[in-house]
């Protein structure tokens, strides 16, 4: 008898799905969108982060600002797990996972001032950004195009503005970024 606590799949594996794209085309896919997703999640989280945080002159509008943010990039995450999941994959979702696997840097556990805040935020975009214009390609070249249309349609537009807008804040701020 199984146990209450057995994994229905594994980690790693795919099951067989319908999709009319071989399982190494599959499994690349699904390797690449669980870095943008642990990566999205760990942005996710930085905003969050910093909402609570944000102090000074610009708090109200940072605190609004950083909280949207927060919302749009949580939304995303939905998209890139039932992605994983459709292609037959396991998406990372628990926050040790994503803590295993993002390539982001890790903030300081206490507040950082709002510029500083603004270019940690910045320098995440711009990680998520080139990971996602690299995995965009390589699924294109292997003829996944649900997989690339949600890295370009999704990944790449919402990021793309939020980083203006953060950049935007940090000029008004007369930070260098």
């Amino acid at each position: 008898m199984p146990s209450a606590h057995a994994e229905a799949q594994p980690f790693g594996t795919l099951r067989p799905v319908a999709l009319a794209l071989g399982d190494n085309v599959r499994a690349a896919s699904v390797e690449a969108l669980n870095q943008v997703l642990a990566d999205t999640i760990a942005l996710r989280d930085l905003y969050k982060k910093h909402h609570w945080q944000v102090s000074g002159a610009t708090f109200h509008q940072l605190h609004l600002l950083f909280d949207k943010h927060q919302g749009e990039q949580a939304e995303l995450i939905d998209d890139l797990a039932e992605r994983v999941m459709a292609l037959g994959g396991v998406s990372v979702a628990a926050s040790w996972d994503v803590a295993e696997t993002t390539r982001l840097a890790r903030p300081p556990k206490g507040r950082e001032a709002p510029p500083d805040q603004l270019r940690r935020l910045l320098a995440a975009h711009e990680a998520v950004l080139a990971e996602a214009h690299e995995f965009a390609r390589q699924a294109a070249e292997n003829g996944d195009d649900g997989t690339n249309d949600l890295l370009v349609s999704q990944v790449v537009r919402l990021n793309e503005a939020q980083s203006w807008m953060v950049a935007e804040h940090l000029d008004g701020m007369g930070e260098v970024r």
